[in-house]
């Protein structure tokens, strides 16, 4: 962080340049300020401002409560005055990483049987990819880094490129990305581009969804990678960023909604440091930063979409409240559920996004109820895979 921090006046600048152009963009627009522009631009004809500033106060509401319960479990399982930043990801046993494989093939394999297992004709799409060397996994020297699933239109096909390195965020991402190549082979019968490119707000559906629908059968007594006990941890992992990113999604956004609409005091990093810092306090509660104010009140310095795609964050959110519920109806009839998923899926972007949501399952929302159930979901999974993990 200290190293961060050296930098910390030149992205100061970078800042205030782009602040200046993006208000300017959208005077010429004729929009009252960069937000309105966005909105427009961003295609955003299902949800206001007003929506996600309604979402934020619904996670602030259900989910920094339980976050709180967390961050006391963990401060009293490592036994710590307070919690700091640095003890929120440390393993409270002391445990090594889960490691679920050894070669590359053996990822792609088992993640072909847990795919079978959630639906037959799902596990045939990931079978097509392998047959078809539509799969870069391994990390090799002089690779891009990251992941990501590609469609190639013309052929009908997708691609995932991802960086396998033998840890459990490798199973994670290929769950994920898998997802959206489900998204790329449900999408094929439309007859146009543009149809087939579905609103980041559902395409996410469609990876987190896998995600969470997948993770039973991670045991290998299920087709897996994992003893009962690892999966568990696994899983409990998963759950708990899940929660923790609702929060941490809720200041990127209010910092966002709050900076552009009052440019001219943003346009002080002072000024977006104290709106960062407050919303960090609001949301993130629970982790000590006492001697470390510095470090908390840059953080917006260290979220890139901030700088290079701006507004855009808030989709994921959303998507994620979408998956739980897809996920919660597959708890109930995991055929009828996926059957539901692909129909949605294959309706690419012909739909809006309320109704893009119901065909999967769920409803596109923003309020506290419908947060709340899919909270209660996780928080009682959580519980039970402890019950597993301690076994």
């Amino acid at each position: 962080m200290q190293r961060q921090l050296a930098d910390r006046d030149t992205f100061n600048t970078i800042w205030q340049q782009l602040l200046e152009q993006r208000t300017q963009v959208a005077k010429n627009a004729g929009m009252p300020d960069f937000r309105a522009y966005n909105w427009k631009k961003y295609h955003r004809f299902d949800y206001t401002p007003a929506d996600c500033e309604s979402f934020h106060r619904a996670i602030e509401e259900v989910v920094v409560p339980i976050m709180q319960r967390l961050y006391a479990k963990r401060k009293a399982a490592l036994g710590v005055e307070s919690l700091r930043p640095w003890d929120t990801d440390v393993d409270i046993k002391g445990r090594d990483p889960i490691k679920p494989y050894q070669k590359i093939d053996e990822l792609v394999s088992k993640m072909s049987r847990i795919f079978h297992r959630v639906d037959p004709h799902l596990g045939g799409y990931f079978d097509a990819m392998r047959e078809n060397d539509l799969l870069d996994m391994d990390n090799r020297k002089g690779k891009a880094p990251g992941g990501y699933c590609i469609g190639f239109p013309i052929k009908h096909e997708p691609f995932i490129f991802m960086n396998a390195v033998g840890m459990h965020d490798d199973v994670q991402t290929l769950l994920h990305e898998g997802g959206h190549a489900f998204h790329v082979y449900e999408t094929q019968h439309l007859p146009y581009i543009q149809q087939k490119e579905p609103p980041i707000e559902f395409a996410e559906v469609a990876s987190m969804s896998m995600e969470l629908i997948g993770a039973p059968y991670l045991t290998a007594s299920e087709g897996g990678y994992y003893t009962p006990e690892d999966a568990a941890r696994a899983r409990i992992e998963k759950l708990s960023e899940m929660l923790w990113f609702w929060t941490y999604m809720s200041v990127v956004d209010a910092f966002q909604h709050h900076v552009y609409t009052n440019a001219d005091k943003a346009a002080d990093p002072a000024y977006c440091d104290t709106v960062w810092s407050e919303l960090w306090d609001r949301f993130m509660s629970g982790v000590d930063y006492t001697g470390l104010e510095d470090i908390k009140m840059t953080g917006w310095h260290r979220k890139l979409h901030i700088f290079t795609v701006p507004l855009y964050y808030v989709e994921y959110g959303l998507a994620q409240l979408g998956s739980v519920q897809v996920w919660a109806k597959s708890l109930d009839d995991q055929k009828t559920a996926v059957a539901n998923y692909r129909q949605a899926l294959s309706l690419g972007c012909t739909a809006s996004l309320p109704d893009l949501f119901a065909a999967a399952g769920a409803k596109f929302a923003f309020d506290a109820g419908t947060l709340r159930r899919a909270v209660d979901l996780i928080e009682k999974t959580i519980n039970d895979l402890e019950a597993v993990e301690r076994q």
